[in-house]
């Protein structure tokens, strides 16, 4: 059932992405001490008829996990798919409306918020609050900044914070907080340096997980 859900993910996130195919698609490979990463994230405003930005802004990121001490049963690979529309209208000042679906391993999440962004060519500011629409739901607030300034004609520094936090309705389930940061270079398409992942897990009491290593992107 699982492989059935991340195969009709995988299809769903081409069919979209042969749609937007002129938006730039930043492709990162994340190497750690303890696992090793693979994601795609971008995002993109629906062409109105005029072929001009309409207020529609498609967000998509596929994210797939491998854990070195990977074995048949244990530490198995994780995937995560995340689907967004939002409605951003010019008197907003960035805020809008958001739908999100989220697809992982465990199951389909289907979840709506407020969302503001905030994207430029040195800099972009992208984050929302969103609710799941089932029973028990977890309330996602999730942050990312980057900025990218220019250091010579060819070279720019690149920064990236992200920050995903799920906090549970329910007494039962745990706490979840996971920070991504990313600092290096970019030339051209290219953007590589070092970078570390920070988890944490649990309630009462909490599991840390630190991942550091270094990345590559390239923007396709």
């Amino acid at each position: 059932m699982q492989f059935q859900i991340n195969m009709f993910s995988v299809i769903a996130a081409m069919i979209l992405l042969r749609g937007i195919a002129v938006a730039q698609i930043p492709v990162e490979v994340f190497g750690g001490v303890k696992n090793a990463t693979i994601d795609i994230m971008f995002f993109k405003f629906f062409k109105n008829k005029a072929k001009q930005n309409s207020e529609f802004l498609f967000f998509n990121r596929n994210r797939a996990s491998i854990d070195y001490k990977m074995t048949e049963t244990t530490n198995l690979p994780q995937f995560g798919f995340t689907e967004a529309i939002s409605y951003n209208h010019q008197k907003l000042k960035g805020f809008a409306v958001v739908a999100v679906v989220q697809i992982f391993n465990k199951g389909v999440y289907p979840k709506a918020g407020l969302q503001f962004s905030r994207i430029h060519k040195d800099y972009t500011i992208f984050c929302w609050l969103v609710c799941e629409t089932l029973g028990n739901p977890k309330i996602d607030f999730f942050f990312l900044g980057r900025y990218t300034p220019k250091l010579t004609e060819r070279l720019n520094l690149f920064t990236q914070i992200e920050s995903v936090n799920t906090l549970p309705s329910a007494t039962k389930n745990n706490f979840n907080f996971v920070q991504r940061i990313r600092v290096g270079l970019k030339l051209k398409e290219f953007q590589f340096g070092t970078g570390i992942d920070l988890v944490e897990n649990g309630r009462l009491t909490y599991l840390n997980t630190n991942n550091a290593g270094g990345f590559l992107r390239y923007e396709f």
